[in-house]
């Protein structure tokens, strides 16, 4: 099941305020913890989210995105607003849809499961005409969880226990719309509840500090990613994801809004398959006319540097069409809404730590590209450069060689957190697959022998 969730508004656009809340950052918050729940928890479900950050994101960006993704179910979260007198919670579908359409009994189910854990008054299910349900060719539900301009739901909505019941039933909701499976708990994984990375150790102990003046137990670890070192405050360890889930809570209900959870296997299996699987090095399949073809469905204005992830990885034996994956992935669809910005030519976020420091700059899209293969190269293998190539990438000594030989292997090395970055390249290169493969069907198709 691919699930489009849309957390609405965002960047330049606030959304509805009221009572020291801002919609989009409810939004935002709602979205991931639906996000995470899911994919977490459930077999077989991608998510794509419209934003996991505060950036501006246009109606159009976010439809064309979904549909070109091919998602099943598009899911879009609000809160409301009307003169602070009104509250409750309601959800809408497209006005042209009969309540016997099929996206109407998916948003029965799931307005169903939802009521059960808002505490919200019952403002019933809806119809309108707005485009993120019109203009997308999947179902599509957009839900209104309560008024922010009211006193009271403003209360609920503030906090944070509150919003995690409204994910979940969200999240129960979709399990029984779409059948989803539950995992299984194999007993295979560790849970940490790291609670903020810092680039120095000072800051590091003061966060421990902090948190010990709250009753709750820290300590300092130590980690390299791109060869930086970044000093991680670990909160507890968990065999249970629940009970870190409960100690991640604790953590952000004292002000630490930048926790998370790591996951780390200690399945031996899974780490043989982080070594056998999905390597780093190996052949290209996709042609640069069709990667190319994929991200201007999503952003007619990204730029035409496919055939460079092509030239540049042969060289290197770098898969170049699952490096320009990564790319989409580190710039947004090269709409650059991060750190880096277009002119620095880095599509690979080389370099960039925080707002202070944006990254190297290139002085070429070719330049960029031979560094973000080079950076790929220095962690997949510990050979030389290929004859007659010079070192463009300012990182690659720092990096400790060989020491990721497969795409899941820069988990927690080339980003933070990282603990399923990876995984996310291997999904959008999939996603880049599936959409090749229809295009050559469809010329397929109009070919008449």
């Amino acid at each position: 099941m691919k699930l489009y969730l849309d957390p609405g508004h965002g960047g330049t656009d606030s959304g509805a305020t009221g009572h020291g809340l801002t919609e989009k950052s409810v939004n935002l918050d709602i979205a991931l913890r639906i996000r995470n729940l899911l994919t977490q928890n459930y077999e077989n479900v991608e998510v794509l989210m419209s934003r996991t950050s505060d950036i501006t994101k246009t109606l159009n960006q976010r439809t064309d995105e979904a549909n070109s993704w091919g998602a099943d179910f598009y899911l879009s979260i609000h809160c409301n607003a009307f003169n602070g007198s009104a509250r409750g919670y309601e959800d809408y579908i497209h006005s042209s849809l009969p309540d016997s359409s099929q996206t109407a009994q998916y948003r029965d189910t799931i307005h169903e499961e939802i009521i059960k854990l808002n505490r919200l008054p019952n403002r019933g299910k809806k119809k309108a005409n707005f485009h993120v349900l019109r203009e997308t060719t999947m179902s599509a539900m957009l839900t209104e969880n309560g008024f922010i301009d009211n006193a009271q739901d403003a209360a609920l909505i503030g906090d944070p226990n509150w919003r995690q019941d409204v994910a979940q039933g969200h999240v129960n909701g979709l399990v029984k719309a779409f059948n989803l499976t539950p995992k299984e708990d194999d007993g295979d994984a560790i849970y940490k509840v790291i609670a903020g990375s810092f680039q120095t150790r000072d800051n590091a102990d003061r966060r421990v500090e902090y948190l010990d003046n709250r009753g709750i137990e820290s300590f300092v670890t130590t980690t390299t990613i791109s060869g930086t070192v970044w000093y991680r405050v670990q909160a507890g360890a968990f065999s249970n994801r629940e009970n870190a889930e409960k100690r991640l809570e604790e953590v952000k209900s004292v002000g630490i809004q930048d926790a998370y959870i790591l996951t780390e296997s200690t399945s031996q299996e899974e780490k043989k398959s982080e070594v056998t699987g999905h390597t780093i090095q190996g052949a290209t399949y996709l042609s640069p006319e069709l990667m190319q073809r994929f991200v201007k469905n999503v952003n007619p204005d990204a730029p035409d540097i496919a055939n460079y992830y092509l030239e540049l990885g042969k060289k290197y034996s770098v898969r170049g069409d699952v490096a320009f994956a990564q790319a989409i992935l580190e710039t947004d669809y090269f709409r650059f809404t991060g750190l880096v910005q277009p002119d620095q030519n880095n599509y690979a976020g080389i370099g960039a730590t925080g707002p202070e420091n944006s990254g190297a700059s290139f002085e070429t899209p070719e330049e960029g590209v031979r560094a973000h293969i080079q950076h790929l190269y220095a962690y997949a293998s510990n050979r030389s450069l290929p004859e007659g190539e010079e070192l463009v990438d300012p990182r690659f000594d720092l990096v400790t060689r060989a020491s990721a030989p497969t795409w899941f292997g820069l988990n927690g090395k080339w980003a933070v957190p990282g603990d399923s970055y990876g995984q996310s390249i291997i999904r959008l290169y999939k996603t880049m697959i599936v959409y090749a493969v229809k295009e050559l069907n469809r010329v397929n198709q109009n070919i008449d022998l």
